[in-house]
């Protein structure tokens, strides 16, 4: 018996240890200090945009390492974190409003490895920084589109069961509903109050009934509010990449947003703030735009201005809303300009081809609608915001649209990859306000990560000074294997896209590195069993690795088991310990059964041995 691997064997622990070699690499480069300058809604990056930012830089006399434009944003890397907040401090002063400039740090893995898609591990908030926002849901809103949303159901329901009315009108805190007679508003009440619990109706006289809404419909919607927002910000902060974020919610109307090693602060925090939704609307083409500029809006329609500065007067009556959206891309139409491709859930394509079977031929607006702050309190002292609506495309329907269709008059591709991304992750049911913003500096990570280090470091020096004195020559072999489980583990996190390293990842990898070095610690001391009994050297080494696999394996599986439901049931800093430690027993057990194999039948294997040195 001479312990030999077939060549595949060894030629498959030596690629599998080289791509983990490969993909650990990028850790060794660090990081860059950079400034990201993205551009606003009504700008552009281009080309003569980057000459701009260079001759600016030229003339402050900041040096850089280089000034490139990386998938529509520029990015200056810069030496030292001084020169980072001065070319901050001249772009946004040359470049105006029009630019958001934002400080980064960005990787300075080399071109050739980002070519075969090597990056660096992404690091925790603990460890990295990033930004840590506190934001508060506007409740008020929140109540206020539940009113438009009644006001517009029941111009529809009343319609579709023919019971007709003067008119339907919001007010601050109810929808008023005037009828033209007695018998249609008992029949009314009766339908309305059937179709619509949660809701009080009331006769207030000259044939008006008031719709309120219920102390127990209110907190429904409030908390709807909240629970919606919350989820959709998972979305959108998903569709940024964002690794091991933390949203949760604070109180009754807060929300906790923490990004680690966010690269685009800037356009996260545009993201997350926004607000943006869409609605189709016909064009009202029975009456003079000319008319209701001056003044005079016929009921039931309403004036905006689109995005040439031209009044488009619309029908109130909305075909559809944004809600119904559950997909959405950027792309090209056969003219090379950008657009966005809509699909829709089988409500909303219901209600698009029942709303376009009857006006094909007709022209419908896609409005654009989003919630800004202004500087006004309202009488809580919360910031008031602003409901802002733009027609953004009017085209004519030329057939019955159903689930999918597009929308064009889109200025840039970056605003239609935005405006994709915002719908497909979806409208915030109600605004948000970011009313605290800290920037975890590196600072306080990088002592974390001094520390964590020191732990693995001492672990690693005590283990590598222990296994050569009590097991001689193998000794070394289980510490040439811990070393490449250390690899492995940095290169397997690293290929990971969620993988991120915490506080808590650390300490998982201190007790992988423990656990690598116990299952050499079983299979050394089986071989030393089974020299004991008499065995040849050759007979030793081959049973005691083939005795001590089922203790090995059984012991990893219930611990890798363990990490797993962690995982599974857990929640940032625990989700954070249980995915190393999970990598740390796959990447152990590989390098202390296979690899240590493999140097022991390269060493020893084929030999005609009377001693070992164990």
């Amino acid at each position: 018996m001479l312990n030999k691997y077939p060549l595949w064997k060894y030629l498959l622990v030596i690629f599998v240890v080289a791509i983990c070699a490969l993909y650990a690499s990028p850790n060794l480069y660090g990081e860059d200090y950079a400034v990201q300058i993205s551009a606003g809604r009504n700008a552009t990056v281009d080309t003569g945009l980057l000459d701009q930012v260079r001759t600016e830089l030229q003339q402050s006399e900041v040096e850089t390492k280089s000034v490139s434009l990386e998938q529509d944003q520029i990015l200056v890397r810069l030496k030292t974190g001084e020169d980072q907040l001065v070319v901050k401090e001249v772009l946004e002063k040359n470049l105006g409003g029009d630019y958001v400039v934002a400080l980064n740090l960005a990787p300075a893995t080399p071109d050739w490895l980002q070519t075969l898609g090597a990056s660096p591990m992404k690091l925790g908030l603990d460890l990295r920084g990033g930004v840590h926002f506190l934001m508060e849901v506007d409740m008020n809103a929140a109540v206020n589109r539940a009113f438009e949303q009644m006001e517009d159901d029941f111009r529809n329901s009343l319609r579709e069961e023919r019971l007709r009315y003067r008119r339907v009108e919001q007010l601050s805190e109810s929808v008023e509903i005037q009828f033209r007679d007695q018998e249609t508003l008992d029949q009314a009440i009766g339908f309305l109050e059937d179709n619509n619990p949660g809701l009080l109706f009331s006769d207030e006289g000259n044939l008006v009934v008031r719709a309120t809404l219920s102390e127990q419909r209110l907190r429904e919607i409030r908390e709807y509010a909240l629970k919606q927002n919350i989820t959709i910000m998972r979305n959108r902060v998903n569709q940024l990449g964002v690794a091991e974020p933390v949203i949760q919610r604070q109180g009754s109307d807060r929300i906790v947003v923490q990004l680690p090693g966010i690269q685009d602060t800037a356009r996260a925090k545009e993201i997350l703030n926004a607000t943006a939704t869409l609605q189709f609307r016909l064009v009202d083409l029975d009456h003079d735009v000319r008319d209701a500029v001056e003044g005079r809006v016929p009921p039931g329609s309403q004036l905006l201005m689109d995005r040439q500065g031209q009044p488009q007067l619309l029908q109130n009556r909305i075909m559809l809303t944004g809600d119904h959206i559950v997909d959405a891309s950027s792309s090209f139409d056969e003219y090379g300009r950008p657009q966005v491709n809509i699909k829709l859930d089988s409500e909303g394509g219901t209600k698009m081809s029942n709303s376009t079977k009857d006006n094909i031929g007709k022209p419908m607006a896609t409005v654009f609608i989003e919630y800004k702050p202004t500087a006004e309190k309202n009488k809580d002292g919360k910031t008031v915001f602003e409901k802002q609506e733009e027609v953004i495309n009017v085209a004519t329907i030329q057939a019955r649209l159903g689930n999918s269709f597009r929308i064009t008059g889109i200025d840039s591709p970056a605003e239609a990859q935005n405006l994709s991304l915002l719908l497909r992750a979806g409208a915030l049911v109600a605004p948000i306000q970011i009313v605290e913003e800290r920037t975890v500096g590196p600072s306080l990570g990088q002592e974390n990560i001094d520390l964590g280090m020191q732990a693995i470091i001492w672990g690693l020096i005590l283990i590598l000074a222990f296994m050569p004195i009590y097991y001689r020559k193998f000794g070394l072999v289980a510490n040439a294997a811990l070393l490449v489980n250390l690899v492995m583990i940095v290169g397997v996190m690293s290929m990971i896209p969620g993988a991120t390293l915490t506080l808590p990842g650390m300490a998982g990898i201190v007790l992988t590195v423990g656990m690598a070095v116990d299952a050499n610690v079983l299979i050394f001391e089986r071989i030393r069993e089974e020299l004991r009994d008499g065995r040849s050297p050759q007979q030793a080494i081959h049973h005691g690795y083939d005795s001590a696999l089922s203790t090995i394996a059984d012991a990893n599986i219930t611990t890798l088991i363990a990490a797993l439901i962690l995982f599974a049931v857990g929640s940032g800093p625990v989700k954070g310990f249980s995915i190393t430690l999970a990598i740390g027993i796959m990447t152990s057990m590989f390098t202390a059964i296979v690899g240590t194999r493999a140097i022991v039948n390269s060493v020893w294997g084929g030999k005609r041995l009377k001693t070992l040195s164990i």
